[in-house]
C-alpha cells in the first residue's frame, strides 16, 4: 500500500503517476520495468517516488490491486441481461463480460496477465492477492445460488468455494493450451492473441460439464 504522502497528492498528479506506471508495467516484464522511466515521464525526482512507495514491488502490487478493482467495478456496472438468471447462466455471462473488459482495457489486462505469467520473484503474493478476491466472490455466489435453489441446499460452502477456486484458476491455462496460446505472448500482447468466439466456445463446453456433471443422463 502506498504511503500517505501519495494519497495527499492532488488527484490529477496521483492519477498521472498511476497511468504512467501502468504503461510501464504493461509494456515490460517486472525485471525490465523502470522506476527511472516512470518518474522521468511524470516529471518528478526519483527521490519523490520513495516518499510515495517503499519500493518497486509495493508499486507493482498496488497496481495489481487497482486492476482487479477496476475489473470488479466494470462488472458491477455492466449488469447481466437478466437479473434473475441462474448461477450457471451468470457464470457463462461473466466470462463473456470479462472478455469485453479485456478488450476494452488492454493495458490493465496485460498488467494482470504479466502478474500470472511473468517470472516474478514474488509470484505467490500476486496469486494470493487474486485468490483472496475470487474466494470472497465465489462464497457470495454459492450462498446466493443455494438460496435461489440453483445449487444444492446441503452443499458444504467451504468445499464448494475450494472447488470453484481450483477449477477457475486453472481454466485460463486450459483454454490457452486448447487454443495454442503462448503465455509469454499473452503477457506481451494481451487478449488479442486469441479468438474470442473460440475461447467462449471452450468455456461453454466446460460449463456444461461443471453444471451437469459427467454422468450419463
Amino acid at each position: 500500500m502506498p504511503k500517505q504522502t501519495f494519497f495527499n497528492l492532488p488527484e490529477e498528479k496521483r492519477q498521472t503517476i498511476i497511468n504512467l506506471a501502468i504503461d510501464e508495467f504493461a509494456d515490460n516484464d517486472y525485471q525490465n520495468a523502470s522506476i527511472s522511466r516512470i518518474v522521468a515521464r511524470a516529471g518528478i525526482a526519483k527521490g519523490s517516488f520513495y516518499q510515495y512507495f517503499a519500493d518497486k514491488k509495493e508499486l507493482y502490487l498496488y497496481l495489481i490491486e487497482l486492476a482487479l478493482q477496476e475489473k470488479a467495478q466494470f462488472l458491477q456496472y455492466t449488469p447481466p441481461p437478466d437479473p434473475q438468471m441462474g448461477t450457471f447462466a451468470y457464470l457463462r455471462w461473466l466470462f463473456e463480460a470479462g472478455l469485453r473488459f479485456s478488450f476494452s482495457q488492454p493495458k490493465l489486462t496485460r498488467l494482470t496477465y504479466r502478474a500470472f505469467f511473468d517470472d516474478l520473484p514474488f509470484s505467490n503474493e500476486t496469486i494470493a492477492q487474486a485468490q483472496a478476491g475470487s474466494s470472497q466472490f465465489f462464497t457470495q455466489l454459492i450462498q446466493q445460488g443455494m438460496e435461489q435453489g440453483d445449487l444444492r441446499a446441503d452443499l458444504d460452502v467451504d468445499s464448494a468455494v475450494f472447488l470453484f477456486d481450483l477449477v477457475f484458476m486453472e481454466l485460463g491455462n486450459h483454454i490457452m493450451q486448447r487454443l495454442n496460446v503462448d503465455p509469454a505472448e499473452l503477457a506481451e500482447k494481451g487478449a488479442q492473441v486469441f479468438e474470442e468466439t473460440a475461447a467462449a466456445e471452450i468455456y461453454n463446453r466446460f460449463m456444461d460439464i461443471f453444471e451437469f456433471g459427467m454422468g450419463a443422463k
